[in-house]
């Protein structure tokens, strides 16, 4: 073994996580992410699963193990905003997979750590290298990214609009728009998306984006068996 040889540093995505912290850790536990690797998570880390909290938790702590940049998602920023007193949002929160998020709480918003609402408060809309660019939901293909809308970024689905290449000529990796009836990545060329429907029946994914090596976990950390 070269003891001197250098580690290439990995630009790898994670797609939607939904309050499933099994997942999330056998994902992580395959990776061994080190301090030299970036690591984009796409957004929604609450909702629908059982441990919203454990997830953040975790996220939160994998700041010192890597460079990791978190995007804010649709059900992230409506739990943020319910947290900071949108009342008029709890009601469709809770229907949105909000209770499943409140239950890791016990069941109150005031249990909460600010550290959390902090966290979410600091994601990103999108982030972008020379040859990608990271969202958590859809683009406008002839607008800039930093131009682009809410709305877009974090809430529009693939399903009423495939948006053709960005007018950077970067891949797009997104999620949010759950690939129910395949539960595997959507390659498109230009856009590649990995919500590989985690709250359904399908698996939390993710990818290193240069070499196209991927992890996946199910609800319980299982993950798939080789070959």
């Amino acid at each position: 073994m070269n003891l001197n040889a250098t580690i290439s540093p990995r630009l790898i995505a994670i797609g939607d996580i939904h309050g499933y912290s099994a997942a999330l850790h056998a994902v992580l536990d395959a990776i061994a992410p080190q301090p030299c690797d970036t690591l984009v998570t796409l957004g929604d880390y609450v909702d629908r699963g059982p441990d919203s909290r454990g997830v953040l938790d975790t996220l939160i702590d994998l700041q010192n193990r890597c460079r990791l940049v978190p995007l804010l998602g649709n059900h992230d920023q409506l739990f943020l905003q319910v947290c900071e007193g949108r009342d008029e949002w709890f009601v469709d929160w809770l229907a949105f997979g909000g209770g499943e998020t409140l239950g890791s709480y016990g069941g109150k918003l005031a249990n909460v750590p600010a550290e959390h609402l902090e966290f979410l408060r600091n994601c990103e809309r999108f982030f972008e290298t020379s040859r990608y660019f990271f969202a958590h939901a859809n683009y406008v293909a002839d607008q800039p990214l930093a131009e682009q809308s809410d709305e877009t970024l974090l809430w529009e689905s693939l399903r009423g609009r495939v948006p053709e290449p960005h007018q950077s000529g970067k891949i797009a990796i997104v999620g949010h728009s759950a690939q129910k009836a395949t539960s595997e990545i959507l390659d498109l060329g230009h856009l590649i998306c990995l919500d590989t429907w985690i709250y359904g029946e399908g698996w939390l994914t993710a990818m290193d984006v240069e070499t196209r090596e991927v992890w996946r976990a199910d609800q319980e950390g299982g993950v798939p068996a080789a070959g």
